[in-house]
């Protein structure tokens, strides 16, 4: 995001400008689109690069898809490997030190008070770069989204049905009132379980794209990276799930062909991120609160002059009280070193290699990156013993730097524009919103990554 403490109001009216301006540069550069063309790219959370090669895995729609089309052996994902982040990165094709998104939600801080994250903030509060779908939107084509994330309130989306449906919005009424789901449905749909929304966002996907026929749907699928949380990946819950996704993707092929755009569509099977196994847990607040720098009432942290934000596998570590001379952060550094399960502790002059924004000129990142060794992951707790068995409902993790194989990504891309039979190696999630681009017609400028040239039949 902009530099602490510009206010909502400005940082929002700053970023739909440069949205804007990106767009009048764009315009004259990018090709016509043809409008009859539809790209369907299906998110499905957390799922590892390792399951899509086991054969052992029933797959049968994911790997009709790939033998028609192309397929990475992995993809990289940006750091950190969250779900926010990566989302944004494969519609932006930057990283995180371009388009800010580094949690999932917005960091919102306030002085000598831990940071917290806010998932519920406009898109244009969060994103800091132009999206494809905006570009798309601005050369006329729709657009239409289905539990895709940090796009909330994004004035260039024409259809969606949200993670948290909007009662009131034109797709919930539809669906309503064709018999898909109630109005009770609806209303009670954040609490359900996500295997059941699972359900309910498919449906959604299925209903935009043949009654609406969007030439851009972003989907997203959270079971897997649920499941895997609770019960660790490589878990016969997690294989079970990994099926029951694949039954979904099936459905969004056949709706495709119900719409009758089946041989003008493209589909982009991806996942953000991979998955490792947890056995401890790293508590680095208590050791913070240890060195008197967060003040605990009642098991809550009540003043924190310092606080770690956990992402699994890694963990950003801020100073939140005036430190003019740097004492604070170097008890807080000092404090965090040592401790059991850490790897490594970043400061700010090695965040561009890893595709981290400058704190100098971004609240979003704090003073220290910090990431886990092996079988840990952080958490957020601040009472108890700073290393603690990972208990039940926490075996499984992300987050993690993104040079670790275990965190490789999916990609598949079959139909309209791909080459058949194409095998790559490693590719980077980067790559991503250029080839969507490039499928649609566009040219998606700025981007850290080229198209990928090498599986599009395409002029």
């Amino acid at each position: 995001m902009y530099p602490f403490p510009m206010s909502q109001r400005l940082r929002r009216a700053l970023g739909l400008t440069l949205v804007l301006a990106a767009f009048v540069s764009l315009r004259p550069q990018a090709q016509s689109p043809d409008r009859s063309n539809h790209v369907v790219i299906i998110s499905l959370d957390g799922f590892k690069a390792s399951a899509l090669a086991d054969p052992a895995q029933p797959l049968p729609n994911l790997r009709r898809l790939a033998r028609a089309g192309a397929v990475a052996r992995t993809m990289r994902p940006v750091n950190p490997t969250v779900t926010w982040a990566n989302h944004t990165a494969m519609v932006t094709g930057v990283t995180p030190a371009k388009h800010h998104v580094v949690y999932n939600g917005l960091l919102v801080r306030e002085p000598g008070m831990p940071p917290r994250v806010e998932p519920w903030r406009d898109k244009n509060d969060m994103v800091g770069v132009p999206t494809v779908y905006d570009l798309a939107h601005a050369q006329g084509l729709t657009t239409a989204q289905v539990d895709w994330v940090a796009i909330w309130n994004a004035p260039t989306v024409t259809w969606e049905f949200r993670e948290r449906p909007d009662p009131q919005g034109a797709i919930a009424r539809e669906m309503i009132a064709a018999g898909m789901v109630s109005q009770l449905d609806i209303e009670t749909f954040s609490p359900k379980n996500i295997v059941y929304r699972d359900e309910v966002w498919t449906r959604a996907a299925a209903h935009i794209i043949r009654q609406h026929k969007p030439n851009l749907m972003m989907f997203h699928l959270l079971t897997l990276d649920s499941t895997q949380h609770r019960y660790g990946p490589g878990t016969l819950a997690a294989q079970g799930v990994m099926a029951l996704l694949d039954a979904q993707v099936g459905e969004i092929v056949r709706a495709v062909t119900d719409a009758g755009i089946a041989d003008r569509t493209t589909f982009l099977v991806v996942s953000d991120h991979g998955f490792r196994t947890v056995k401890r847990q790293i508590n680095p607040n208590v050791a913070l609160a240890a060195a008197g720098l967060v003040e605990v009432s009642e098991g809550k942290a009540a003043k924190a002059d310092a606080w770690v934000v956990p992402e699994g596998g890694s963990a950003v570590a801020f100073v939140t009280s005036p430190d003019p001379g740097g004492q604070l952060l170097a008890r807080m550094k000092q404090a965090l070193t040592g401790l059991e399960g850490v790897d490594r502790i970043i400061e700010p002059g090695g965040y561009a290699e890893l595709g981290l924004p400058d704190p100098a000129g971004n609240n979003q990142m704090g003073e220290l990156f910090v990431t886990a060794k092996d079988g840990y992951a952080f958490t957020a707790a601040v009472a108890g013993e700073t290393a603690t068995d990972a208990s039940e409902g926490s075996l499984g993790a992300h987050g993690y730097l993104n040079t670790d194989p275990e965190l490789g990504a999916i990609f598949i891309a079959s139909g309209r524009g791909i080459r058949r039979g194409v095998t790559l190696d490693a590719i980077t999630n980067l790559s991503v919103a250029p080839t969507i681009a490039a499928l649609l017609g566009l040219r998606l400028e700025n981007a850290d990554a080229a198209p990928l040239t090498e599986i599009l039949t395409l002029k």
